[in-house]
């Protein structure tokens, strides 16, 4: 049966554009259907909003041809460390430290801004793929051999393989009966960027207060990128006080390692919460990113999760699709569910506890936390082990376009 495409992507964040590139590279015919405009994210003037991509995901960039564009405007990760801290004090000594040098491959990951990456992603889309900006996908209807789209104007597509890269709230998955577990974590992700005096010499510093973790995570020049994690009721205050006085209740627990900080572009707040598809498919249907893993940012690791999904779908469609196969049949799509879904779960789940181990305040397990991480700290083996898991090197197998090789 002729379709109009042969991949419909709903969502046109990061992921689901990646994918698009990934795929029509390969020779499919895609289509992103994006509800916001096409430049809503691609101006010229720095917000705030960056991600930390792992090594593994700056190698899926360099696969597609991207990463050369991109490169100057990022912030290699050079360095992790990690303590136990108070509200008020700032952190104690260090118990974590990572230096990328004892892995060989390089930086352990780079800081890339929202906007930087957006429009990388977006321009070539616009000679590759059918992308249709501000329109959303209303209904979709499975049949045997395709799927039917409406969209907001009324207008139908047929597709071989409907993805959904919509996000935590999905309409794709719900219509498609894919339930969701989860739990809500009680805290608010509070993001802004900071300026500061002196240089941070690519070093990434995650904090463990008992109301959530700090994460300051370095940008191009004396700039970081914070991701503090407060309970939902301190966290609507904070987010409610104006610049200055803002400030003044991070300064003590950012600390003056760095001198003096302001703020630099907006400050951002959403809730957190672990948000798990109890499937990633469905007849005619894959899920990616936060569609199917909506985690806590306490490592970072989100965008990075979503990246392994479309490596690994977009691996799997176009092998199966040189081999003739319908790309959209349950063999091929239960292929892409049995690579990605025990890592992602896995990682989530991991995440998760070690929000709930780190988020209290109890002495015993201060003193445990303090004595683990400094022995991970102290054996070598270990600590290259989280290193390379941090960097996205642990996934096995592991995809053609995260090892940096084109499909």
């Amino acid at each position: 049966m002729e379709t109009d495409v042969d991949v419909l992507i709903a969502g046109g964040g990061l992921n689901g554009p990646t994918l698009a590139l990934a795929l029509a590279g390969a020779g499919l015919r895609v289509a992103v259907v994006d509800p916001r405009p096409a430049d809503a994210r691609a101006g010229d003037s720095f917000d705030g909003r960056a991600y930390a991509l792992a090594l593994a995901s700056q190698r899926l960039l360099s696969a597609l041809d991207l990463w050369d564009g991109l490169a100057a405007d990022s912030q290699p990760i050079h360095q992790v460390k990690a303590a136990q801290g108070q509200p008020g004090e700032g952190a104690g000594r260090f118990f974590l430290h990572f230096d990328s040098a004892e892995i060989e491959e390089g930086p352990v990951g780079h800081m890339l801004e929202d906007r930087f990456l957006y429009r990388a992603l977006l321009a070539p889309m616009q000679d590759r793929v059918t992308h249709l900006p501000g329109i959303a996908v209303t209904d979709q209807q499975q049949g045997p051999a395709s799927v039917a789209v409406t969209l907001s104007d009324a207008r139908t597509m047929t597709a071989r393989v409907l993805v959904g890269a919509d996000g935590r709230n999905s309409g794709v998955a719900s219509r498609a009966g894919i339930a969701r577990r989860g739990w809500d974590y009680g805290q608010t992700a509070l993001v802004a960027a900071i300026d500061h005096d002196l240089p941070h010499h690519g070093i990434a510093q995650q904090y463990f207060m008992p109301t959530g973790p700090l994460a300051i995570l370095p940008l191009p020049g004396n700039r970081s990128s914070v991701v503090w994690s407060e309970t939902r009721d301190n966290a609507q205050a904070i987010a409610a006080l104006p610049d200055d006085a803002f400030l003044d209740v991070l300064r003590p627990r950012f600390g003056d390692y760095l001198g003096a900080i302001s703020l630099a572009g907006q400050r951002f707040s959403y809730p957190l919460s672990l948000s798990l598809a109890d499937s990633y498919v469905a007849p005619r249907i894959a899920l990616v990113g936060d569609t199917a893993h909506g985690v806590h940012p306490v490592a970072g690791q989100g965008l990075n999760l979503g990246l392994r999904d479309v490596a690994a779908l977009a691996e799997t469609l176009v092998e199966a699709a040189r081999r003739g196969e319908d790309i959209g049949t349950g063999p091929v799509l239960q292929r892409y569910q049995g690579w990605r879904r025990f890592d992602a779960t896995r990682l989530a789940l991991g995440m998760d506890a070690v929000n709930h181990l780190f988020a209290n305040d109890n002495p015993l397990l201060r003193m445990a936390r303090g004595l683990g991480m400094g022995a991970v700290t102290a054996i070598p083996m270990l600590r290259r082990g989280f290193m390379r898991q941090a960097a996205g090197l642990s996934v096995d197998p592991m995809p053609r376009l995260l090892a940096g090789r084109a499909l």
